[in-house]
């Protein structure tokens, strides 16, 4: 399988493992390349989950990553990219349904969108909420302290 992605496309891809976990590194410009035929001719028929990593004193701060699963093939495959803040990535909800709430997390949590993406909006936090929770210059005691008073109507920390 990976002879074959790296025959097609080249220096955009990079098999690795990692104690015992395998994973592609993608140029960002080659997700849905990668992920169509992962689903489509490598049976990796479930998306697990879609979850980032926030680095903010790298020009290209985020690594994206799919974890996907081969029910046929009983195996796991991780597939990662970076991206600079700011920049999207293609939406992978018309390869994988179980896509559109997990990018919604992604959204909610590093804001980062999804183009393409039916709906995207917060998930877990209200509307209106201001920041990113996970991104490590999101303090671990902040909150919106804006959003708190107005609709809860007592001060932050309370």
């Amino acid at each position: 399988m990976v002879a074959k992605f790296k025959r097609e496309y080249g220096s955009g891809i990079n098999a690795l493992t990692y104690l015992g976990q395998n994973y592609l590194e993608v140029d960002r410009s080659l997700i849905p390349e990668i992920l169509e035929p992962l689903r489509d001719e490598e049976q990796f028929d479930y998306c697990v989950d879609i979850t980032a990593v926030h680095y903010p004193k790298r020009e290209k701060q985020f690594d994206v990553f799919w974890v996907l699963y081969s029910f046929p093939r009983n195996a796991r495959m991780r597939v990662k990219t970076q991206i600079a803040d700011g920049e999207s990535l293609p939406s992978s909800v018309p390869i994988w349904a179980t896509a559109n709430w997990l990018e919604r997390e992604v959204f909610d949590m590093f804001g980062i969108k999804f183009d393409g993406h039916p709906d995207l909006k917060r998930i877990l936090l209200p509307d209106g909420w201001k920041g990113h929770p996970l991104r490590k210059d999101y303090g671990i005691l902040q909150q919106d302290s804006e959003w708190v008073q107005i609709n809860l109507g007592i001060e932050s920390g309370q």
